[in-house]
């Protein structure tokens, strides 16, 4: 293996990716990203003492997460392997596992499902607000489900098919690499006056980062909704092409807008904030009915699986060729 033990592998992709299928998320408080996540705190709240709470500020937090939490592991992981290539295999194909995270994605939308098929409203509701940063309390049964689908479509890009294009392109450096981006992201990538500039480099970065991801997504999406005779690709396509720039921000339109025309059902409507509607958009053909069915997030789910299964397969064709 090049690199010693940090260059892209097909089997070790593969058998990380067996142990996420087969295991999940390993819920852990040492999990490296919620320590990256600890670590970012500790950071911010160093740089905003020395005064570095904008633009610069935010470009210096990138820089010490990616010395931390990308160069230190990797020259780890390359004098592990260095002095012994199996224990350097077995922690790369850890890394992969638990950097991954499609089992977990598809179980939390597999309980929303199943609380939502049983009427139980508090608990879909409570279930649904691990995944969305809205307003529950207006949210009905079909509300819940539309978001469910919306989660999992953007989910996919950003939880999954953009750590894999990474990885492939530049091996673990990269696959940690984006985990940096998409933790800073997630902690300070907002639009407020707290994190307008100190956030704008983690926000950038991510999306540059899955900025190619969510455009093969809009392919693969469709592709694997061709098996099943109730979904259309062709729609998929269509509505990926014309709608994605209906959902903020330059990526997660891709996906969302995609599966919008894969289930022909329209998806977002009604969105609470703080008590206030922010948006009552929908996307999707305004002929459709709107997504809410528990079809509707069954075929969710089929493709997105179906999808994360063709996109580890093809990553493992480039890695072999």
């Amino acid at each position: 293996m090049g690199f010693e033990g940090l260059a892209p592998s097909a089997s070790l992709l593969f058998f990380g990716l067996l142990l996420d299928a087969v295991f999940g998320d390993p819920q852990l408080r040492i999990h490296p990203i919620r320590l990256m996540g600890d670590t970012l705190t500790v950071f911010e709240r160093l740089l905003r003492r020395l005064g570095l709470d904008g633009y610069a500020g935010g470009c210096v937090l990138f820089l010490l997460l990616a010395a931390l939490w990308v160069a230190l592991p990797s020259l780890a992981l390359f004098e592990l392997y260095r002095r012994n290539a199996n224990l350097g295999s077995a922690a790369h194909v850890f890394v992969v596992f638990i950097l991954f995270a499609m089992r977990d994605l598809i179980d939390h939308v597999r309980t929303i499902r199943r609380a939502a098929r049983q009427g139980d409203l508090p608990r879909t509701r409570a279930a649904i607000g691990m995944l969305v940063g809205r307003d529950t309390s207006k949210m009905d049964l079909d509300a819940c489900r539309r978001a469910a689908i919306e989660s999992l479509s953007e989910s996919f890009v950003d939880g999954f098919l953009s750590a894999m294009f990474w990885y492939v392109l530049a091996g673990l450096p990269g696959l940690l690499l984006f985990k940096v981006a998409s933790t800073m992201d997630s902690m300070v990538g907002y639009k407020t006056d707290r994190y307008l500039r100190f956030g704008w480099c983690g926000a950038r970065m991510d999306d540059l980062m899955n900025y190619i991801p969510a455009r093969l997504a809009w392919i693969l999406l469709g592709l694997c909704a061709i098996p099943f005779r109730e979904l259309s690709a062709i729609k998929g396509w269509k509505a990926g092409l014309r709608q994605h720039g209906v959902v903020p921000g330059p990526n997660p339109g891709w996906s969302e807008a995609t599966m919008t025309g894969v289930l022909q059902r329209r998806l977002i409507g009604p969105i609470w904030r703080n008590g206030a509607l922010v948006t009552d958009i929908w996307l999707g053909d305004p002929a459709d009915p709107p997504a809410g069915s528990d079809s509707d997030v069954r075929n969710a789910l089929r493709v997105s699986v179906l999808a994360a299964c063709l996109s580890t397969l093809l990553a493992m064709l480039v890695l072999y060729v």
